[in-house]
């Protein structure tokens, strides 16, 4: 699974990073880092990616096969 982020419409609440941290982070700056950019999740990180995309409150996330 990739995941597709829209940064502009990412305002760091930072649900992501609290359901998946090994998958998504804020910075100091509460700017988020995809760590997965470019690449596929891991297989063992797949179903915490999954629900931090639905908590996502501005829908910033999307995943793709």
């Amino acid at each position: 699974m990739k995941i597709t982020v829209d940064y502009d419409r990412c305002e760091g609440h930072g649900l992501c990073a609290e359901q998946a941290p090994a998958v998504f982070s804020l910075d100091d700056d509460a700017e988020l880092t995809y760590r997965f950019e470019g690449a596929d999740v891991p297989g063992d990180e797949v179903a915490a990616a999954q629900t931090a995309i639905v908590s996502c409150p501005v829908a910033a996330l999307r995943a793709s096969s």
